[in-house]
This record gives structure tokens, C-alpha cells and sequence, in this order.
């Protein structure tokens, strides 16, 4: 299966970051580099892992506004269209 768009995902989250300060910063970059880890790595991750990442991300938008905001949907977004794909549940 095609990880781009966790890459996708990962780029998003990065390009918010540099809009962002302090710990939403922080926080963005980390969300980021699980990301690009797991669109690295041989076997994908599972709906519980991606679930986990759409709701921390859902936690930032919530405390972000403009540009940030936007960046971080388009990364929940590219995540929703990943895990459309994932067998199972």
C-alpha cells in the first residue's frame, strides 16, 4: 500500500510547526516525525495507531488558528485518506 500520503501528512505537520511557538511547536514537529517514520518503514501502521494520530491532531487544531489550523486538517485529512485503504475494522 502506498504511504505517501502519511508523508503527506508529515510535510503538513512540519510546514504548521513553522507557524507555531513553544510546546505546539514541539508538539507538531513530534506528530510530524512519527509520521514520516511510519511512511518509512516496511509494514504500515494500523487503524489504532492512525486513530491515535488523528486525535492528537485534532487536539492541536483545536488551539491553533490560520495558517497552522489549515495545515494541520490537510494532515488529518491526508491520514483519513490513508486509513480509508488499512484492512480491517
Amino acid at each position: 500500500m502506498d504511504r505517501t500520503p502519511l508523508q503527506d501528512a508529515s510535510d503538513e505537520l512540519r510546514r504548521a510547526s513553522e507557524q507555531a511557538n513553544g510546546e505546539l511547536r514541539e508538539r507538531l514537529q513530534n506528530q510530524s516525525d512519527q509520521l514520516a517514520s511510519l511512511a518509512d518503514r516496511s509494514r504500515g501502521p494500523d487503524h489504532g495507531r492512525l486513530d491515535r494520530h488523528l486525535n492528537a491532531l485534532r487536539e492541536l487544531e483545536a488551539q491553533l488558528d490560520g495558517e497552522a489550523k489549515t495545515h494541520v486538517e490537510n494532515a488529518s485529512e491526508a491520514i483519513t485518506e490513508y486509513r480509508s485503504g488499512v484492512a480491517g475494522v
